[in-house]
C-alpha cells in the first residue's frame, strides 16, 4: 500500500510516517520505480506499535528502545519492564506537576470576583510571572 493508505490504516499522518522513517524508528519503505513508498503488513504492525507507544506517552528515544526489544526475540522481559517502570516514574512526575498547575489556577479562579470590576488576580499572576504577588 502507498503512504496515504498506510496512514489511514495506522491512524497516523503521512507526515508522521515519513518522520518515523527519517528518525530510523521505521525501516525505509520499499519504493516503486517512480519513487513512491510502499508499505506491507510488517510495516503496518510496526506503525501500530509506534503509535500505541506514543499514545502511552513514551518518548521517541524510548520507543526506539522498545522497538529494539520487541524485535529481539532473545530479550529479557525484565528489560522491558524496567523501561516501563521508568516511564511510570516520569508520568507520575508530570501528573504531580499538572496537579500543581491545576491547584494554582483553581486558587486564582476562586480569588477572582468575576464581576464588572477590572481587578483580576488571574491577570495579576500572569503579568507577574507568578513571582511577585
Amino acid at each position: 500500500m502507498n503512504i496515504g493508505q498506510a496512514a489511514k490504516s495506522s491512524g497516523l499522518s503521512a507526515k508522521m510516517i515519513r518522520y518515523y522513517e527519517s528518525t530510523g524508528l521505521l525501516q525505509p519503505a520499499h519504493r516503486t520505480d517512480s519513487g513512491y513508498r510502499l508499505y506491507g503488513a510488517d510495516d503496518l504492525h510496526t506503525l501500530a506499535f509506534i503509535k500505541r507507544s506514543r499514545d502511552l506517552g513514551f518518548s521517541l528515544e524510548e520507543v526506539g528502545k522498545l522497538l529494539a526489544l520487541w524485535q529481539d526475540r532473545q530479550r529479557a522481559s525484565a528489560d522491558v519492564k524496567a523501561l516501563a517502570r521508568e516511564h511510570i516514574v516520569e508520568l507520575n512526575q508530570k501528573i504531580s506537576e499538572l496537579a500543581a498547575l491545576r491547584d494554582t489556577l483553581q486558587d486564582l479562579v476562586e480569588h477572582c470576583h468575576g464581576d464588572h470590576r477590572p481587578d483580576c488576580p488571574i491577570l495579576k499572576d500572569l503579568a507577574s510571572g507568578g513571582c511577585c504577588q
